[in-house]
């Protein structure tokens, strides 16, 4: 961060409607949302390129310039969305809000609920992507168009982005953005998906929320292939040396805690801030995370929180089986055997060292390991005080007590092709969801943290852009 964040002139009314919507932006932000809702966006049939159009279309209709609205077309019914809103430009390079408006595949006949149709019911919004990530896409939309309407200036520009090809498909979305029209995306950092608010049960009332999470880094993908080749011959003589058995003992070999413990800024952070949180009902483990980032290599505090999956996997590098093939015939000796094995790469990890350790562990040369493609670099973003100030300053206006600590993904996210281009991404929204079932059926959220959301975002960009009236 080059500058220090200006504060606010003028007072922010709280608003924290409870259901339904309460002011015309809420409205707003309802009507984007439930517009890319119903335009089914899934790679098999679906039309990024309709969702990107539909919102430029509204941002149009706003008074928003056709200059600063472009939706480019880089593939049949691909499309990304970039709109800008133009500031004084005196405080620096821009600042990007990101979010998809791909989705995963979503099959009626596996849903209760029609999944492409955007559904209120009982405090609940229904439909596929009101979770990851259209709900950001309509916040950050519904966010300019009202910055605009209200005739504040930031001290530079803002631009929103609605991208294609996170949830999978060709690379038609940020990294192609990247690599062809930079200057319409680059920025001094980001807001994206990723970070949000944890609550401790289904219900997402005020008592229910816990902490406010703010993704700085993420973990990198990479896949190994296991094979096992043999003779093989007829299965009624049978041999010791059978190719799915020898894979089988290797694969079982592959545990949450076969990669030692590291851990960066980001995660020693996690751990620090999480164990105040945590102290009350789990006393061991708050005890365990100030011991481990006291001294890492406390082996005693390491197994404890390993024995949490969510811990380990901030922990370490992590591995899993997940696919498996063999054999070619049931009345045969198998030939051959095969399995990927997923790892989830600390930002700072090399595969190289990983394809060590998995080759170690195995400890059999007839198990071949071998690395399929590259794992991307993923620097973690600096927990800058400027900008972690004010998300804990709008947090403690909004939800009192409610503390703000920094996280990894153990997933993935378009934030990767930023920070590999010098573009910092923190994952922060005011979205405090309990179980949305993404990816799942009757993907949900609850209504009232949709606007609080959409509230929170309001007053953090306004905040870190240094808002002016015009004169």
């Amino acid at each position: 961060m080059n500058r220090a964040f200006m504060s606010v002139a003028f007072l922010l009314v709280i608003t924290v409607p409870v259901s339904g919507q309460q002011t015309k932006w809420d409205s707003v932000a309802h009507s984007l949302f439930k517009e890319l809702i119903e335009i089914n966006t899934t790679e098999s049939s679906g039309s990024t390129l309709q969702a990107a159009r539909a919102m430029a279309a509204r941002l149009r209709t706003a008074g928003f310039p056709d200059s600063d609205v472009v939706v480019l077309e880089n593939a049949p019914r691909k499309g990304n969305l970039v709109a800008r809103l133009r500031g004084r430009n005196n405080g620096g390079k821009p600042i990007l809000l990101l979010s998809h408006i791909d989705v995963v595949e979503a099959k009626a006949e596996d849903w209760t609920l029609p999944p492409f149709q955007f559904i209120e019911r009982d405090g609940t919004f229904y439909g596929r992507g009101v979770a990851d990530d259209k709900d950001e896409g309509a916040i950050h939309l519904a966010i300019i168009m009202r910055m605009r309407e209200e005739r504040f200036v930031p001290d530079r520009d803002i631009i929103v982005a609605l991208t294609a090809d996170e949830e999978g498909g060709p690379a038609n979305g940020v990294a192609w953005l990247l690599a062809n029209h930079r200057r319409l995306i680059d920025a001094e950092y980001a807001f994206n998906e990723g970070g949000g608010g944890r609550v401790s049960g289904k219900d997402g009332g005020d008592t229910a929320r816990i902490s406010h999470d703010v993704q700085a880094s993420e973990k990198k993908y990479i896949n190994f292939q296991f094979e096992v080749t043999n003779p093989g011959g007829h299965s009624s003589v049978p041999r010791p040396d059978n190719a799915i058995t020898q894979l089988a003992v290797a694969l079982a070999k592959i545990t949450p805690g076969i990669l030692p413990v590291r851990l960066n800024e980001v995660t020693r952070a996690y751990f620090t801030r999480l164990a105040a949180v945590v102290e009350k009902e789990t006393p061991a483990m708050a005890a365990a995370m100030r011991a481990l980032v006291a001294n890492p290599g406390d082996a005693r505090a390491a197994a404890t929180l390993s024995a949490d999956p969510r811990y380990n996997s901030q922990l370490r590098t992590s591995c899993v089986a997940t696919l498996l093939e063999g054999g070619h015939a049931p009345n045969a000796l198998p030939q051959r055997a095969r399995a990927n094995v997923n790892c989830r790469i600390l930002p700072d990890e090399e595969p190289a060292r990983v394809l060590a350790a998995l080759q170690r562990v195995v400890a059999d040369t007839g198990v071949h390991v071998t690395m399929q493609g590259e794992a991307q670099n993923s620097p973690p973003s600096p927990l800058t005080p400027e900008l972690m100030g004010e998300i804990e300053r709008i947090t403690r206006e909004m939800w009192p007590g409610v503390p703000v600590i920094p996280t990894m993904s153990t997933g993935a996210t378009d934030g990767l092709y930023l920070r590999n281009a010098g573009i910092p991404v923190y994952g922060v929204s005011g979205l405090f969801y309990p179980e949305t079932f993404a990816h799942g059926m009757n993907e949900r959220i609850p209504v009232r943290a949709f606007y609080e959301g959409l509230e929170f975002m309001y007053r953090l960009v306004k905040s870190v852009t240094g808002q002016r009236p015009i004169s």
